[in-house]
């Protein structure tokens, strides 16, 4: 198996290179990674669950904190703990319903036997609980070694309990910590492959919401949004996609190339004519970087103003987001970064607008600044509706997935120091 340490190290340095892009990829490669670190974690006798819940959020703050703005990171470390918390309370919930069971059925025995009195079933007890081979052996040796014998026999009888005891709490405790590791990694799995199908169940829906001769309008590129178009295609609706290029990274460029590859009628646009074309347009339907816990989105820049043009033409603007994009925090929580900003060089070429940079005026400073953020963040209230991999929801109806994916105790990943 490989080393723990070295796995985690290896994936904090690709995410703070940006080497990993993607919601979807990331999001499987951290349960991946998770999923190793906890089949190799050496669990204590007591406590095991909390043990593996401080393992896995010592190791999820550094993830985290390698790239704030990839939220997919947090949010599948915050499943795993959530995955953990149910597990460890199901596998208690078992074992104290164990022994209740056990305890009604010993009731039970007495219940079922209504003419026995009770004199009759306490001699009866106490005829049960007197082990007759001590008793015959007590007969059939000589008086002067009875007490010895006994008492040896006793003491051998109290010894052996006790050591048995012993080991069966030993094995008990050996037994619920495999038990709780092994479903702890069979509910990880099951999350892997809820992220690696997502496109596959979002696009099932597709028929439902795209109809014949209808105009869809997208923006960027989304392996989502490929999936979805095209499982209407294959459904037989005849339909017309407007791209809007995407600039300055020009993603709607790839996107168009993909659709026209698979059959799709396609017509490329530039952002700044998404107002003046949205009146032909029947529905927005667009991918998102990251869905947060109050309906609102985080998504390539320009969806803003794609969203406030169909809000103004009463045009429905869907998103579609696989669940491993709904972040359980709000937008002003101080651990959520919404933006960041990408390099200069997609905007401008090397030595263009280079007498602009002239540092020789006296304020220590150019005078031509080049902003390029990478993220839009979209309101809840310019959302029409959510298509996960469960169906469709309203936006206000998002806090309660994350209510079923998350746990309140969980949100917020530094650990907090023990006095």
């Amino acid at each position: 198996m490989p080393d723990t340490h070295a796995l985690v190290s290896d994936f904090l340095n690709n995410l703070e290179k940006r080497k990993i892009e993607g919601s979807k990829t990331t999001a499987k490669l951290t349960a991946e990674l998770l999923r190793s670190v906890i089949s190799q974690q050496r669990l204590p006798n007591l406590n095991q669950a909390g043990a593996l819940i401080h393992a896995i959020k010592a190791i999820g703050e550094q993830l985290t904190k390698a790239n704030p703005v990839e939220v997919a990171v947090g949010n599948i470390v915050r499943r795993v703990l959530h995955i953990i918390r149910e597990e460890d309370v199901s596998l208690t919930t078992a074992s104290i319903g164990g022994l209740n069971l056990q305890g009604l059925s010993d009731d039970d025995e007495e219940d079922n036997h209504p003419l026995v009195s009770a004199a009759a079933a306490a001699a009866a007890a106490r005829t049960t609980l007197r082990p007759p081979s001590l008793q015959t052996l007590l007969e059939d040796i000589p008086p002067h070694s009875a007490a010895a014998s006994a008492s040896a026999a006793l003491h051998h009888s109290s010894s052996s309990a006790g050591d048995s005891e012993d080991k069966t709490k030993s094995t008990d405790k050996n037994s619920r910590s495999r038990k709780l590791k092994h479903n702890v990694i069979e509910a990880v799995n099951e999350l892997i492959q809820d992220i690696a199908t997502c496109h596959e169940l979002i696009a099932e829906q597709a028929v439902e919401h795209i109809h014949h001769n209808e105009v869809i309008l997208t923006l960027g590129s989304s392996g989502t949004v490929i999936e979805f178009l095209c499982a209407a295609k294959e459904k037989k609706r005849s339909f017309r996609v407007f791209v809007a290029e995407g600039a300055p990274r020009y993603q709607g460029h790839t996107l168009a190339k993909e659709l026209v590859a698979r059959g799709l009628q396609t017509t490329v646009i530039t952002d700044s004519a998404v107002f003046a074309l949205i009146s032909r347009v029947n529905m927005v339907i667009v991918g998102a970087h990251a869905v947060m816990a109050n309906g609102g989105v985080i998504a390539p820049v320009g969806l803003n103003m794609v969203a406030l043009a169909a809000q103004r033409h009463a045009v429905p603007f869907v998103v579609l987001a696989g669940i491993h994009k709904l972040c359980p925090l709000y937008p002003h929580n101080p651990e959520v970064l919404l933006n960041e900003l990408k390099s200069p060089s997609e905007l401008l070429d090397f030595g263009e607008f280079s007498d602009c940079m002239d540092f020789g005026t006296g304020t220590g400073s150019p005078l031509l600044h080049v902003v390029n953020p990478a993220f839009d963040y979209v309101p809840p209230k310019l959302v029409s509706l959510f298509i996960t991999d469960t169906g469709g929801h309203n936006p206000s109806y998002m806090y309660r997935l994350i209510a079923d994916y998350y746990s309140a105790d969980d949100l917020v990943l530094q650990q907090r120091p023990t006095s």
